[in-house]
């Protein structure tokens, strides 16, 4: 199939064409051309419109995967269309399924899913088995057998020397452990931020220490362990607080192999939007206060925080039409990923790009992506000014717990290539 995109801009810090507006030809997968103008003959289908950009393949690098196990949650195909929907080329999924993914059997049933299709799936593989926090798996095997790094995912690394020989273990094989931040006896009960509005609310609250302590914990061991990389080793998934960011950030000044990330729902809401015990709001770690936010925003801005993710989560209505205080965490995040960070927070195009497509490749030792003739064609086409209403109809996810419903966002994805294949996309 030949695809023409017309008058697109480029981002893309190592394309000559960088900042810059284009035509660009793809034939059977690969980028055959890039041009100020390119005849529109010959085609069998031409992306057009007013401002469209294009950069390599989203990559979300934080998703919770249903399939196998809990399947009328979200099975692989509906995460796919969401994905799509959302302009994501490549997912990476914690190991929480039902079996863990702690072996090469479980690896192989995403890799064989997603062999052929336009959405890579990729996995972090099980430090421990069943992620109980007990004994190991067989990382090295993993490893070997495709994981791109490893993690308990929802279940923090609580054994100090777990973690310890994690990191020892995995430094050889040049992978990264990604671990929650969580004392899980600070957060026991708790059902939001601790803070003025849990007080009012009536609610146990989760106070910030419980993940600022553990930040501090892991970052004391992998002082002590004397590793050193040129690439992190110790990666922080879901920071939410103003002091997280200022403990990474001084260990990044200290050379420590370390990187971080965010949700992009903690950049849109704070504790007191849970006032109305909204369900869809109940995430962990939870909307802290705006001090926080622009804490997070500087530390996307001054590179403390590498990546952004969805922390994609779907929930039916028997964990979200409930009581609050029984009421599971999680929301949807997938499909409006860009759309979140481009609407609440000011990062330019080229920084969010980085977050969401150049960093995650790196932190998990993806293939690399360039928009360049020759190359093959991975890539995102959107639109960044257009201005939408969440629509629950819209939602490709066989779950529908997104907190955005209602809500105006801007921007969103028009079109993907990956994997030889094309498809255009909406909201």
């Amino acid at each position: 199939m030949k695809i023409l995109i017309k008058n697109v801009l480029v981002i893309d810090t190592l394309s000559a064409f960088h900042n810059k507006r284009v035509d660009i030809a793809v034939l059977d997968g690969n980028i055959v051309k890039m041009d100020e103008q390119i005849s529109e003959s010959d085609y069998d289908d031409t992306l057009t419109g007013e401002n469209l950009v294009v950069s390599a393949g989203w990559v979300d690098g934080g998703v919770h995967y249903k399939d196998p196990g809990e399947e009328w949650l979200e099975n692989l195909e509906s995460l796919q269309a969401a994905a799509l929907g959302g302009g994501v080329t490549t997912i990476v999924g914690f190991p929480n399924t039902h079996p863990t993914v702690q072996n090469k059997e479980s690896l192989s049933y995403f890799k064989n899913f997603s062999k052929y299709n336009l959405v890579q799936f990729q996995n972090l593989g099980a430090v421990t088995k069943n992620t109980e926090g007990k004994d190991f798996t067989d990382m090295m095997d993993l490893h070997y057998s495709g994981a791109v790094g490893f993690s308990d995912g929802k279940n923090p690394i609580q054994s100090s020397d777990i973690l310890l020989k994690t990191l020892q273990y995995l430094q050889p094989l040049g992978a990264i452990l990604v671990n929650k931040s969580e004392d899980k006896y600070l957060s026991m009960f708790g059902q939001m931020h601790e803070g003025v509005t849990s007080t009012i609310l009536g609610l146990k609250g989760i106070p910030s220490a419980a993940e600022e302590i553990m930040i501090m914990r892991d970052l004391k061991l992998l002082e002590y362990s004397s590793i050193r990389s040129d690439k992190p080793l110790l990666h922080f998934s879901t920071i939410s607080t103003e002091e997280s960011v200022n403990l990474i950030r001084a260990a990044k000044k200290k050379g420590l192999p370390v990187s971080c990330d965010i949700a992009a729902h903690q950049l849109a809401f704070t504790d007191e939007t849970l006032l109305d015990f909204d369900t869809n709001l109940k995430v962990f770690p939870p909307f802290r206060g705006k001090s926080d936010i622009l804490a997070l925003i500087e530390g996307l801005k001054d590179g403390t925080i590498d990546m952004i993710v969805s922390d994609h989560n779907p929930l039916d209505a028997e964990h979200k039409n409930v009581e609050f205080d029984v009421a599971d965490f999680g929301v949807l995040g997938i499909q409006t990923l860009f759309s979140v960070i481009n609407t609440y927070s000011d990062l330019s195009l080229e920084l969010i790009v980085e977050k969401i497509a150049t960093n995650p490749r790196k932190l998990f030792g993806l293939e690399d992506t360039r928009i360049a003739v020759g190359q093959a064609a991975n890539l995102t086409i959107f639109e960044a000014e257009k201005v939408f209403v969440v629509d629950e109809k819209d939602i490709k996810s066989a779950s529908k717990n997104s907190p955005f419903v209602g809500k105006e966002l801007r921007g969103g994805a028009v079109a993907v290539f990956n994997n030889g294949q094309f498809k255009k996309v909406g909201k």
